[in-house]
């Protein structure tokens, strides 16, 4: 029997260093997570939590400014094991894709994978929206998420720099895409009468 398929679209926050800082084998450890669970087209699970760093359990100063998340809040988080348990839960039983914008994500779960010997998650295809987006467009340089969000007119989701809001903005473009395509590869054909109001012109000659 067919897996079915189903779209993760996920976000994550990462600790940061002090600015102009130097730390002594820092690397970026995940501290938030918001995923977005999507098949057939339907939203299946929201997911959100805090993650508690090991590495480097004390935020920067640079890291709760920019993100707006606070030390008790990551304290209070899951393990990154608990996390890696619940993404194992949730590609289960499915051809799963993967949908990030940028690359970042995927690259700094896989380094906190290894940093705590745990196996990704993930046997899936991963889809970076963002070069996806790029292409499309035929832009020279990478948009920022919420940028191409409001390219498209509309607004992001929340507050930028949340993973579950940014993970349901990285999901609303992925559908307006996904139009646009469907609409370049089979545009409808327009006939005269949707051009022209036709009751108007049998009007003027009654």
């Amino acid at each position: 029997m067919a897996e079915d398929q189903q779209y993760l679209f996920i976000d994550f926050e990462f600790t940061m260093p002090e600015k102009g800082k130097r730390t002594r084998g820092f690397y970026p450890e995940i501290i938030e997570a918001g995923v977005v669970a999507v098949v057939n087209n339907q939203i299946q699970e929201k997911y959100s939590t805090f993650v508690t760093p090991v590495r480097f359990p004390i935020l920067s100063n640079r890291c709760k400014s920019f993100l707006q998340i606070q030390q008790d809040q990551v304290d209070q988080g899951i393990t990154f094991m608990e996390l890696i348990n619940k993404f194992t839960s949730l590609a289960q039983g499915f051809n799963n894709t993967v949908v990030t914008w940028g690359n970042m994500d995927m690259k700094v779960l896989r380094q906190n994978c290894e940093q705590a010997s745990l196996s990704f998650p993930f046997r899936a295809k991963e889809m970076d929206l963002s070069m996806e987006y790029k292409r499309f467009f035929g832009d020279q340089n990478q948009t920022g998420l919420w940028k191409a969000v409001q390219e498209y007119g509309k607004d992001g989701v929340g507050k930028h720099h949340r993973a579950l809001d940014d993970a349901l903005t990285t999901y609303h473009i992925f559908k307006l895409v996904e139009k646009d395509k469907r609409y370049l590869h089979n545009p409808e054909q327009t006939t005269i009468g949707d051009r022209i109001d036709l009751s108007q012109l049998f009007n003027k000659f009654a």
